[in-house]
């Protein structure tokens, strides 16, 4: 049927990202696998996100109060941030033009969780506050984790290409957030050939967008001859088909820095 076209275009996708991914471990140098392995996520994000929105891989976050993200996996960001450098593939992004990040794993388990959910956490509480108004313009927002934002907030995803039992990551996952606002929670855990964790209204047994107080986590076992790519994909979709962002006002960044010094002044 017309409708099962999709999920068989990313059978055969899944398929070969596991035959490249397995490839990639005889890689005898650690960084150079887990770069192929990012690269393999960035290229199916990259096929499947918005025409607004671009996965790049290694890349650097900045805020105007001076803070600065850890180095993430992949960022997904608006089409066009400046490219305030690009040396050997490395870019800073304005945290303004930051749609989402995914961390990639190659085994997940207990500290690799750990490890994503406070990246994520981290970039996630960098302010987005340069912006220039629009006047006359109807003002947007983004409602997002139990909240209200004048802004696209950041999202945050997880995706391993292996981990430990799924329930165990499940449990390791809410001991995570249990202590935490939701504002610091992944939006969605995803694992290759073993099935992905999202968060869903107890009310109506729905799964969110991105999870708020008194969300529920669940687990979704994947089907094995369809993997997770199809379900990433419409989750994707869901996420970042209305991403938007007011202009960037590069001023804050500029903070003190000098930019000239008047040295003539002419009246008409």
């Amino acid at each position: 049927m017309h409708q099962e076209k999709l999920g068989k275009i990313l059978t055969s996708v899944a398929k070969r990202m596991r035959a490249d991914f397995e490839q990639s471990q005889n890689f005898n140098h650690n960084g150079e696998a887990g770069t192929s392995r990012e690269v393999l996520v960035q290229n199916f994000l990259s096929g499947y996100l918005p025409s607004h929105v671009e996965a790049v891989h290694n890349a650097e976050i900045i805020a105007t109060n001076g803070d600065v993200s850890p180095q993430g996996d992949i960022v997904l960001i608006d089409r066009g941030t400046p490219p305030f450098t690009n040396l050997k593939g490395f870019r800073i992004i304005p945290n303004e033009c930051v749609y989402g990040v995914v961390e990639v794993k190659t085994k997940l388990d207990g500290h690799q969780l750990v490890d994503a959910c406070n990246k994520i956490s981290r970039m996630r509480m960098l302010p987005k506050v340069a912006y220039r108004p629009i006047p006359g313009v109807i003002a947007r927002s983004t409602t997002a984790y139990g909240k209200k934002y004048s802004f696209f907030p950041t999202s945050g995803m997880i995706f391993a290409f292996d981990s430990l039992n799924l329930e165990t990551v499940g449990r390791h996952l809410v001991e995570w957030c249990r202590t935490r606002n939701p504002i610091e929670w992944p939006d969605s855990v995803w694992v290759a050939g073993k099935g992905y964790l999202q968060w869903r209204d107890p009310r109506h047994n729905a799964l969110l967008r991105s999870p708020r107080a008194g969300a529920s986590l669940v687990q979704i076992d994947a089907i094995s001859e369809q993997d997770v790519l199809l379900p990433w994909a419409l989750h994707l979709n869901v996420h970042f088909s209305d991403a938007w962002m007011n202009p960037l006002d590069l001023i804050p960044y500029s903070g003190a820095t000098m930019l000239g010094k008047v040295s003539n002044v002419w009246s008409i």
